[in-house]
C-alpha cells in the first residue's frame, strides 16, 4: 500500500501531507522501507508453491 492513500489517526489527515510529526514519522519511514520491503503474501506464496508444483506434474506426465 502506498503511503498517499493512508489516513492519520493522530490528525485524521492524509500521511502524504505529513501535517503532525506522527504523520511525518510515518512518510519517512514508508518512503525509506520501498515498496518491495513488505515482502510476500504468505497466501500468495503458497498459491504460487501450488501452481509451480503442478506445472512440474504437468510436465512430468508429458515426458513419460
Amino acid at each position: 500500500m502506498t503511503y498517499d492513500r493512508l489516513v492519520c489517526a493522530n490528525c485524521a489527515g492524509p500521511v502524504s501531507q505529513g501535517r503532525c510529526r506522527v504523520c511525518r514519522a510515518n512518510r519517512e519511514r514508508l518512503q525509506q522501507e520501498g515498496p518491495f520491503s513488505g515482502g510476500i503474501n504468505p497466501m500468495a506464496l503458497i498459491a504460487l508453491l501450488v501452481i509451480l508444483v503442478a506445472a512440474l506434474a504437468l510436465v512430468a506426465q508429458q515426458t513419460a
